[in-house]
């Protein structure tokens, strides 16, 4: 109905390069008839936790090949990896896997730290079983949470760890490995949310912390996260941030249709009363100052700041550092002079 009205998806036929939809299969039924429905907005499943310990394998396989024959990705939780790990098990852990039709496995660090090398024996391990790989940052418990820094410093080490070797996939499992390869080139990074509170990019009542997901994404191409956002003013908040190409996780099944709409540009209940992140900034005059600036006259370098604003050099390298922080600016080398700085303020040019 009203087909023509709404906006076409950039990747309206599956295996999407973007705007990815991940939901959860914590073993609750299905109604066949309406999850052929939503099945064509569905890039992958996550089998929850540890439940795949206890299915037995047949069931399990049975269960991924229903959702193959729908052109849908299989993935593994953080949990059960990280488990497998600690057991020393999870080389057969990830060669099981392969062989009941996993296509992703998901790893973490939520009660594991893992070193350079163990990191570089996991992607070995997954690689050669012929896996894809998504790597997850965060902390489940809300009390144990990451700093700004310290996020920024492990997602750096992420990419540079996962960087891809080979486009060879594993075939046979029911999906067009070849035409899937190009999703999974650039392993994908999944920021953790848990239950949406207090964890990761939200606060203690859900809201986003735009200040993070700010200084995350003037970083890093926003493409290559995947945002958890299992309540749905989470999604809609995220959707109307960056757009229909967002990769969405921990979605429910039946907010599977919502997320879609909301990408063709149609309003939930949800969006409305949502904060952005084009915000003012937070701080001082000189803050403000110099975030107006950069706005208005862009890119521009430090020395020139100093220069309109008349501001000592300490208080304009100090407002810098704060609005990188917040997440409202970037900074990037000059393309006339490599060894200099200059500085924009963040837009979501990917769009």
């Amino acid at each position: 109905m009203l087909r023509d009205s709404i906006k076409e998806r950039v990747d309206n036929v599956k295996p999407r390069k973007e705007g990815l939809t991940y939901t959860i299969d914590k073993l609750q039924g299905l109604d066949k008839e309406n999850f052929e429905i939503i099945s064509p907005l569905i890039d992958v499943v996550k089998i929850y936790g540890a439940l795949p310990l206890l299915i037995p394998d047949t069931i399990l396989a049975k269960k991924i090949k229903f959702y193959h024959d729908y052109g849908i990705l299989v993935s593994t939780g953080s949990t059960i990896t990280e488990y497998s790990f600690a057991e020393k098990l999870f080389e057969s852990f990830v060669l099981e896997a392969a062989r009941i039709g996993f296509d992703i496995i998901e790893i973490g660090e939520n009660n594991i730290d893992l070193k350079i090398e163990e990191k570089e024996k996991i992607i070995e391990a997954v690689r050669s079983a012929g896996l894809r790989l998504h790597w997850k940052i965060g902390k489940k418990d809300p009390r144990h949470q990451l700093g700004t820094d310290k996020i920024l410093e492990k997602i750096e080490e992420t990419i540079r760890v996962t960087k891809p070797r080979s486009n060879t996939l594993r075939s046979g499992n029911g999906v067009d490995s070849h035409n899937t390869a190009a999703v999974f080139d650039d392993p994908k990074i999944v920021l953790e949310a848990n239950e949406g509170i207090g964890v990761g990019i939200y606060d203690e009542k859900g809201a986003v912390k735009w200040g993070l997901v700010g200084a995350v994404t003037s970083k890093y191409p926003p493409s290559r996260f995947i945002f958890e956002a299992p309540l749905e003013a989470q999604q809609s908040a995220l959707i109307a941030e960056f757009g229909q190409r967002v990769n969405l996780a921990e979605i429910h099944p039946n907010f599977v249709s919502s997320v879609e709409l909301q990408r063709r540009g149609i309003m939930s209940k949800a969006a409305y009363g949502i904060s952005y992140l084009r915000k003012a900034p937070e701080g001082g005059p000189a803050s403000k100052f110099i975030h107006y600036i950069i706005k208005t006259d862009h890119p521009i370098e430090q020395s020139d700041l100093i220069s309109l604003t008349h501001l000592p050099r300490r208080t304009v390298q100090s407002a810098i550092e704060d609005l990188k922080e917040q997440g409202l600016i970037m900074e990037k080398n000059s393309l006339e002079d490599t060894r200099r700085k200059v500085y924009l303020p963040v837009q979501s040019e990917w769009l």
